[in-house]
């Protein structure tokens, strides 16, 4: 009993330290990235752009960058942003070419309830500022940028579009030559810092030729970024000039890993991968999702890489699949393959080895994403499907070149016609979890190639079995198949957990009276928990697992 009430104890402290997280994982290599703000799509042939509190309903989705800040001191003294059609109802501050959208503002703090991370991109394609004139000037801007977009401070009069409601962070998107930026990026920086409620959260979305000359100043070693989204489009090193012989593709991913292990001043920033979402969200670059796959499966093996982002959502809508097989090419992103091995095609493609790390698995996972520069405008974007994932299969496909997103800037569309609206998007599951789910295999998949032949004669473990089947050659306990609905593959584990000894102490330990209180409010509680840093999501991994087992053996 009081095993059981400790654990309880620990889940509440834990779900109140995750609670306030922002979801850009720089942990995780499955990071989904997707712009909103432009309707680069502008109705023709899917939807007009949706208010932005509609995408944070789609669990594929971690960060949304708004587009697009288009100017930093703008006439009178303030900002400059604008969101296309949602953006159309919004005031103006008197003097100013601010725009105050108290909706928007709602949206933001909604999204960021559901875990959500959203980022302000500043700069997109009709961005003519040109910096600031001097490093003065440049933190002075950074100033003013927080104080319109950051935490409300206390007696404040500052002009705030979005109210009460404070932004995880900013995304640089710059496509032109500016000045000064590395001042302005640092300022940015320090004032986060300084903040304790939440993390913040810098970003960059560099085009993809090395180095990028627009973001250089910010990328080549002052500022402490934490993730770039580098546009694989529109360029010859993009996704589209991808091929498995190295010495014929001229998709550059490695570049830019080694930027990151050599040159950026934060060692662990995350390299995720730009694309276009559908073929006009950019001039060239777009693939189908199922070539994307091999792009993905190949930059895995980059310790730096952390998801994919898409321009733009509206885009990523009327591509039906594309989100989802990215998706699932992605995988849990844990750095840790847990439900390795248990993939039928990977057993069958893979070598007999004895190792139960996934094929698939990068050598490190992280995750923040952003913009989409090259070819993003101010009031054009491109967007994300979703994605299937693939089973952990070697490279077999060779991506050709396709259209993609322009890099004329479009004009605003107001045009109001009805969307179709998109297909409900499927939660986040690991390869492995939803091979199991399909094949139904034995209790314990994951053992080696002799023990998997003797378990293959017992019977098969149901999904939602309580216990693992019995055999005489079973040494010990061994934990249940997990539940096909269950995403706690998501969360990293240390490697240093036992789970099997816990579990065996918590179904020892909890009696009657103990296991009533493991109820299923609890395990709500604990997915909770995904939002939290990976310290503690280590700790809520192995609650989650020990806490199921233990309400196995109880039933």
């Amino acid at each position: 009993m009081r095993r059981s009430q400790t654990y309880i104890s620990w889940s509440l402290l834990l779900a109140s330290l995750g609670g306030a997280q922002a979801k850009l994982d720089l942990n995780s290599s499955s990071n989904v990235v997707v712009y909103w703000g432009q309707n680069s799509l502008q109705g023709k042939g899917g939807e007009n752009q949706k208010p932005l509190g509609h995408y944070c309903e789609d669990d594929n989705i971690d960060v949304l960058p708004i587009a697009f800040d288009m100017m930093i001191n703008g006439p009178g003294g303030a900002p400059e942003i604008d969101f296309a059609v949602t953006s159309q109802d919004c005031e103006v501050f008197e003097g100013t070419q601010l725009k105050h959208c108290p909706k928007i503002g709602e949206d933001i703090k909604k999204c960021q309830e559901k875990g959500k991370t959203i980022l302000l991109s500043i700069g997109g394609a009709t961005y003519s500022e040109g910096g600031f004139k001097s490093e003065d000037d440049a933190k002075a801007g950074a100033q003013l940028m927080w104080e319109t977009f950051g935490p409300v401070k206390e007696g404040s009069k500052m002009k705030r579009p979005f109210d009460d409601a404070a932004l995880d962070g900013f995304d640089f998107d710059f496509e032109s030559s500016v000045t000064h930026m590395a001042p302005f990026a640092n300022e940015l920086r320090a004032l986060m810092n300084k903040e304790t409620d939440r993390k913040y959260f810098l970003t960059a979305a560099p085009q993809c030729p090395y180095p990028d000359q627009a973001d250089k100043d910010i990328l080549n070693g002052p500022v402490d970024i934490d993730a770039i989204w580098v546009q694989f489009y529109n360029n010859y090193c993009g996704v589209n000039n991808f091929n498995k012989d190295a010495t014929s593709s001229k998709y550059n991913f490695e570049e830019w890993d080694n930027w990151a292990k050599t040159v950026s001043k934060n060692k662990d920033v995350k390299v995720i991968i730009g694309v276009p979402a559908d073929t006009t969200a950019a001039s060239t670059g777009y693939i189908p999702a199922d070539q994307l796959v091999d792009v993905i499966e190949y930059s895995k093996k980059f310790e730096s890489f952390g998801g994919v982002m898409m321009w733009d959502v509206t885009q990523a809508y009327a591509n039906d699949g594309f989100i989802d097989t990215v998706v699932k090419a992605l995988g849990d992103g844990s750095g840790d393959s847990g439900s390795s091995s248990s993939s039928t095609s990977a057993s069958t493609t893979a070598s007999a080895a004895t190792s139960t790390n996934s094929p698939n698995t990068s050598s490190s996972s992280n995750a923040p994403g952003s913009s989409s520069s090259s070819s993003s405008s101010s009031a054009s974007g491109s967007s994300s499907s979703e994605p299937e994932m693939p089973t952990p299969t070697a490279q077999t496909t060779t991506t050709t070149d396709a259209p993609a997103k322009p890099t004329t800037t479009s004009t605003k569309n107001s045009a109001t016609e009805p969307a179709t609206e998109p297909a409900p998007k499927p939660t986040k599951t690991s390869a492995s979890t939803l091979t199991e789910t399909a094949a139904a295999p034995t209790a314990d998949s994951t053992t080696s190639t002799s023990s998997s032949t003797e378990t293959a004669a017992a019977p098969t473990a149901d999904s939602t079995a309580t216990a693992p089947p019995a055999t005489t050659t079973t040494p010990a306990p061994k934990p249940p198949a997990e539940d096909a609905d269950d995403n706690d593959d998501n969360m990293p584990v240390s490697p240093d957990y036992d789970p099997i000894s816990d579990m065996s102490d918590i179904a020892e330990g909890a009696g009657a009276a103990g296991s009533a209180l493991l109820g299923s409010d609890l395990f709500g509680l604990l997915k909770g928990l995904q939002q939290a840093n990976s310290p503690v999501m280590n700790v809520a991994h192995g609650l989650t697992k020990n806490l199921r087992f233990a309400k196995r053996i109880r039933n």
